[in-house]
């Protein structure tokens, strides 16, 4: 079991029971889209963010950016890490079908997928000392830009080729891209991987 300083926000009961087996955290469900209407669970989401830092979970399907979206909306930027699972197609063992999009959801995904992808968020691991990251400017969307990931002909699918080599899901915009990569990897590693794309 993994102890990590932040809290966890999943969208609901079933993600929360499989990240449970691989993290001993604070754990919030969102309820999916009651996270909409519910003003005391968002101000409970804030707090959380307040005194622990908070790491967004969601699926990887366009309702889980949605959700992600309201949440990144209302907590402060500096307060939240975004965890992102890579698109696996199937279904879930207790579903009769696949989900509207045919991607496995945060309970879909094995215990080293998991803690993969919070280790690449940047949380802390209350096990481990604190992992140095080499410095070096930040890439910014300028970069993005240079490297045709944005704002070009051709940039959309230049872009959704990196976030399959990443194993990031399709949904991600050029933004949430732009903040994995100063978060999750040094500048180097950035050089690197927008050099694999020529």
């Amino acid at each position: 079991m993994l102890h990590i300083q932040e809290a966890i926000v999943v969208e609901g009961r079933y993600d929360k029971n499989t990240l449970s087996q691989v993290v001993d955290t604070l754990i919030l469900e969102t309820g999916g889209f009651q996270i909409f209407k519910d003003l005391e669970k968002m101000a409970l989401l804030q707090r959380a963010a307040q005194r622990r830092g908070l790491i967004v979970l969601t699926d990887s399907d366009g309702a889980g950016f949605v959700i992600r979206n309201r949440i990144k909306g209302t907590v402060p930027a500096r307060l939240l890490k975004h965890a992102y699972i890579p698109d696996v197609y199937g279904k879930e063992r207790r579903k009769r079908k696949a989900g509207k999009e045919g991607k496995l959801g945060v309970e879909g995904m094995p215990p080293s997928v998991l803690e993969d992808v919070l280790r690449r968020a940047g949380a802390t691991f209350l096990e481990e000392s604190a992992p140095e990251r080499p410095g070096g400017p930040a890439l910014t969307k300028a970069g993005l830009f240079a490297a045709g990931l944005s704002g070009g002909a051709g940039s959309a699918e230049k872009r959704q080729a990196l976030l399959k080599q990443l194993e990031l899901p399709e949904h991600m915009s050029a933004n949430a891209l732009l903040a994995v990569l100063n978060g999750c990897y040094s500048r180097e590693e950035v050089e690197k991987i927008l050099a694999s794309l020529i």
